[in-house]
Formats: structure tokens, C-alpha cells, sequence
């Protein structure tokens, strides 16, 4: 099945609102195993509106469109696809009492309804009427010779009820195999890198597939498959994850549903489940990061357990005076310097009797580098069990984001000692 999705409103193309609906209906349709050939965008005119349903059937078994269902004379979705299909509009009578009453109950009686309402409770008479639990504009099925226009409200919360309650399980009632995913997140190697480790895998893909998604600073990986049951399902996912794992596992860091794909990074999270697990404390000293790698550790709940305490040492004085820091060590090295960042990495697990000393000093820019030290450049010192040491790297980007990929780094490494514990 082909599916084509239209998002109606001059709002969206004016950059007023963010279409975030035609992101959530392409992944809800993909998890399923339907196809979306395309998206398009269209302002509030009727006849632009016919013509892209023209374009769409082209290609397309179905349309789904969001937005245009108002009460309005610029919501004209309902109108032009009726105008496609050549249908007339007519009340529906049951749609109008649910319309009526809510508007009566929010506007303080049935004498103060606007009049303009009852074009909400407009339809073909051959529609399928789809129940909007979370709004006045019902959405409805519009269909003739084999071709369906599914329409559907503009606002998130109720086109997502809708299509979550009534579209999605219409359009999986078609298809009888069933489509599970699942996702692996890597950390310390890029989405170019990651797709030329996995290219055997890619271009030999038929079920499961397999498709990559750069976040910020990691890479996401779906595997999806298509069976008969969720036991045939998970056999193929696991079995592609095994593939996957064996050409590039140094560099995942997580495995898991759709939960874990939303965000920009789960690093976080799983580094203070580790420390829960393990039983282990921590302590940061940070410089260029500024607070980052502590405010990520404390986001997550339960955290005081482990995470003994934080500072940030910006200033050389700082460095000596609160973490014993040798003033010889800045002399010779500077601050941005695997000594200084093992000092550190030392001084605070020292100090605040933490099982580990994590560190970071670095150039996050934009201002202040040089050829031999290099804006990005950033030490990470990390301090366990009598031992220390310090990774060197070199981030691009903007302040943030070095700062950012700084802070993340700096947790992975302590990922990976938790992990090999």
C-alpha cells in the first residue's frame, strides 16, 4: 500500500507552526510496513488542494491529509475533496448533536454557537465518519472507485487520538503480517562512518530493513520486520542485530523499543543505570563543559545515590586551590593538557571520596586557540580504582555543541569502564 500525506494550512507554510503531524504519521506508518511516497505542504486554496489529491492518486492507494476541518471559510479540506470525489455535502445529523453539545458546554449554551460550527458536521453521505474524542471537527473517510481521502484535524493532540484509535487500526486490518522494531543507538562514530561499516548489510536489506538516523553527536539505527507473528518478528530482529553487532558492536551503547528513539542522546541515562548496577560513585571536575556532564547525571532520578558532587574549576587558581592541581603542571603543560586533566580527574575523586574522578578541560571557542591547541580540542580525565587516565579529542561545531559532545564523551567513558567492570 502507498500512502501520500497533505498537511493544509498557510500556517505551516509561513513557518508559523511546525508540522510535526506528517513526522508522526510517517513513522506510525513505517512501523507498520506502509510505504509514504510523499509529503506535501498546501496553503488554504481549494483548487491548489484538488489538484494535489489529482497528483497523489497518481501514485498513491491512499491520501491522508491533516488540517482544514474548522468551522471556518478558510478550512477547506472536507470541501475539495468532496469536490474530487464530485459528492455533495450534507448534514450529519449525529455528528452535529456531539458538535453541538460540546460547543455549548464551552460556549455556555446551545443560543451562543456560533452558526459557522455546523459546517464541522458536513459530509458526503456515503463518508465514514472517524469520532474526534478530543475536539469538535470529526475527520471521515472519503472514498470512490478503490480511492480513500482520509481526513483528519490539524492540532497534534487530536489528529494523533484519531489516527492512533480509528486510522491506524483501518489501515493495519488490510495488511495481515504484523511489523515489530527495534533500535541501537552508537556513540563515537558518525553516520557516514556507521553506514559504510554496515554497507553489505544495507544493500543486501529485504526483511528486516534497516535504516540509519544521525542525532546529535550519535547515530540511531531502526530494524524493522514484517511476519506473521511477533515471535517470527523478534527471531528476524535479533538475528539482524547480531549482523549489525558483529561489524560495528564497539560502538553501541544501547538497545531497546521505540522509547529509546526519541531523544538526542540515552547516554545519561544508561551511565546512572550503570551506577546503580555497579554499585559506584562519581564525582566530575569540570572546566570547558561547564557543568554539563553534572547536569546530565542529575536529570536522571535516583541519581544521589551515586553522583557524590561536582565543581567547576574555570580559572588555573581554581584548579589548584580546589582540586590540587600543581601549579608546575599548568607552568609547563597549560590547562588544556592530559596532566592537568588526570590531576583533576585525581583531585576530585580524592576529595570527595568517589569510586570514580571524571575531568574535562578543553578550548570550546570561539575565541582562544592556537595551532598547537586547537578550538575543540578537549582532554577528559577519569580516575578509578587507583588508576588514571585521559583521552585526547578534537570536536567541531559551534561553543555548544563541542561543549556538548564533550560532556557526552566524557560519560561514555565512563560507560565503558562501568561495562568492562
Amino acid at each position: 500500500m502507498n500512502v501520500e500525506i497533505i498537511s493544509v494550512g498557510t500556517e505551516l507554510l509561513l513557518g508559523d507552526i511546525l508540522n510535526t503531524n506528517a513526522q508522526y504519521i510517517s513513522k506510525e506508518l513505517a512501523a507498520i510496513g506502509i510505504n509514504v511516497y510523499r509529503q506535501m505542504t498546501l496553503g488554504d486554496n481549494i483548487d491548489r488542494l484538488v489538484r494535489s489529491f489529482e497528483m497523489a492518486f497518481e501514485r498513491a492507494d491512499v491520501v491522508l491529509t491533516t488540517g482544514g476541518l474548522g468551522p471556518t471559510g478558510d478550512d477547506i479540506t472536507k470541501e475539495a475533496a468532496a469536490k474530487y470525489f464530485g459528492q455533495d455535502m450534507v448534514l450529519d445529523q449525529e455528528s452535529w448533536t456531539v458538535i453541538e453539545d460540546m460547543c455549548a458546554r464551552y460556549n455556555g449554551g446551545k443560543d451562543r454557537i456560533p452558526k459557522n460550527n455546523i459546517k464541522q458536521a458536513m459530509f458526503p453521505k456515503n463518508a465514514d465518519i472517524i469520532p474526534n474524542p478530543n475536539g469538535t471537527a470529526p475527520g471521515a473517510v472519503f472514498k470512490k472507485d478503490g480511492k480513500r481521502i482520509i481526513v483528519m484535524p490539524g492540532p497534534p493532540r487530536e489528529m494523533k487520538a484519531m489516527f492512533k484509535n480509528s486510522v491506524l487500526p483501518l489501515l493495519m486490518d488490510e495488511n495481515s503480517d504484523i511489523f515489530r522494531s527495534k533500535y541501537i543507538r552508537f556513540f563515537g562514530i558518525g553516520e557516514s562512518g556507521l553506514e559504510m561499516k554496515l554497507m553489505d548489510i544495507l544493500n543486501s536489506q529485504t526483511n528486516p530493513t534497516v535504516a540509519l538516523y544521525a542525532k546529535e553527536g550519535e547515530v540511531l539505527v531502526r530494524v524493522t520486520a514484517r511476519a506473521k507473528d511477533e515471535q517470527e518478528c523478534m527471531h528476524l530482529i535479533d538475528a539482524k542485530i547480531e549482523e549489525i553487532k558483529a561489524v560495528s558492536g564497539k560502538y553501541i551503547y544501547l538497545i531497546g523499543d521505540d522509547s529509546i528513539s526519541e531523544s538526542q542522546s540515552e547516554m545519561e541515562k544508561v551511565v546512572a543505570g550503570l551506577l546503580h548496577e555497579k554499585n559506584k560513585t562519581i564525582a566530575v571536575a569540570e572546566s570547558c563543559t561547564g557543568g554539563l556532564v553534572a547536569s546530565y547525571l542529575v536529570s536522571n532520578p535516583g541519581i544521589s545515590d551515586c553522583f557524590m558532587e561536582a565543581c567547576v574549576t574555570y580559572t588555573n587558581n581554581a584548579k589548584m586551590r580546589r582540586l590540587g592541581v600543581k601549579e608546575e603542571t599548568l607552568e609547563e603543560f597549560g590547562a588544556v593538557s592530559h596532566q592537568t586533566a588526570v590531576e583533576m580527574a585525581m583531585g576530585i575523586a580524592s576529595t570527595s571520596n568517589a569510586d570514580i574522578g571524571l575531568s574535562t578541560t578543553g578550548i570550546a571557542g570561539p575565541d582562544g586557540g592556537s595551532d598547537e591547541k586547537p578550538v575543540g580540542l578537549v582532554y577528559i580525565g577519569l580516575y578509578y580504582n587507583g588508576k588514571v587516565t585521559s583521552i585526547k579529542k578534537v570536536f567541531t561545531g559551534d561553543r555548544r555543541k563541542i561543549r556538548e559532545r564533550a560532556a557526552r564523551t566524557a560519560l561514555n567513558q565512563v560507560r565503558c569502564l562501568l561495562v568492562e567492570e
